[in-house]
């Protein structure tokens, strides 16, 4: 993990909708976890998507800016309010005038991590999450959080484990770094899922296959494990396509964390499609690790 504290800490995402929410009230409680401060940012445009681009009308800008300063202000407020007892950190907000995916981008430079919400898991919230969060999740410079709205995951058991995906890549040691942190912070298991889903595998004996595929695993993962001793590691050999064990490992979760940009081969459909699909379908918070991510320190 970086020893260096990034000026803004958790960047949220905020837009007033029940997807915003449910991101700042995890990002606070995630915050508070790290001790890190939390930035709450607001965006709009001052343009009619239309072709070509027109100003709005005189006073609408304005009109934008101050809505908007009244959503930043209930967002700090759920904020405040998702801190543990006794807990305080430092709660910035502020309006950006721009489309969301850049200035997240932008602010994800300077960000630990940056949260943002998703309307739930059909069709529509499919197009909404290409819109905004994927948009996010393939241009961010930190870690990206995807907080599903739908409260699949609002009642979650805090003793749930933490699931990350392995594929045995520079993106899984990025993953693992995350999940090992959280999971130490949570004072909860680890769940590290290796899945094959090559068609090759199916015409080796499955349990000379199995027993290697552990052996490699157990060995990948003992270097974390003297890391953080206090994280119990359930490893979990799964011969299926790695998006689909990953959701349904996400069912008894309370956060799923999975790598991404992968470079061929197993890596590619582990890392790339099946980050994309997890995060679409999780049952359980998302944190995509980004290439840039360090897991030094």
């Amino acid at each position: 993990m970086s020893t260096t504290v990034k000026r803004y800490g958790l960047v949220v995402g905020v837009d007033g909708s029940a997807a915003s929410d449910a991101a700042v009230l995890w990002a606070a409680r995630d915050a508070a976890s790290r001790n890190l401060p939390l930035t709450l940012v607001h965006t709009f445009k001052t343009f009619v998507p239309t072709f070509p681009q027109i100003p709005l009308p005189s006073g609408v800008a304005e009109w934008q800016e101050d809505d908007g300063r009244k959503v930043l202000e209930q967002a700090v407020k759920i904020a405040q309010d998702a801190l543990p007892a006794g807990r305080t950190i430092s709660i910035t907000s502020e309006v950006r005038v721009s489309p969301p995916v850049p200035a997240l981008v932008e602010m994800s430079e300077e960000a630990e991590l940056v949260v943002v919400g998703c309307t739930g898991r059909g069709a529509v919230a499919r197009v909404l999450l290409g819109s905004v969060s994927s948009g996010v999740v393939h241009g961010a410079k930190c870690p990206v959080a995807v907080i599903h709205a739908d409260g699949s995951s609002a009642a979650r058991s805090e003793r749930a484990p933490v699931v990350v995906g392995i594929d045995c890549s520079p993106a899984s040691e990025r993953a693992l770094a995350i999940a090992f942190d959280e999971a130490s912070r949570r004072g909860v298991g680890l769940t590290a899922l290796h899945a094959w889903s090559d068609v090759a595998v199916y015409q080796l004996p499955w349990l000379e296959w199995k027993s290697e595929a552990e052996r490699s695993l157990a060995e990948y993962l003992a270097g974390w494990s003297e890391r953080y001793p206090d994280v119990t590691v359930h490893r979990v050999i799964a011969l299926d396509h790695p998006a689909r064990a990953l959701i349904e490992e996400s069912d008894a979760a309370q956060l799923v964390v999975v790598g991404s940009h992968g470079h061929g081969g197993l890596t590619e459909a582990l890392l790339g499609s099946v980050s994309n699909a997890v995060v679409h379908a999780a049952h359980a918070p998302v944190i995509v690790a980004r290439p840039s991510y360090s897991t030094g320190g």
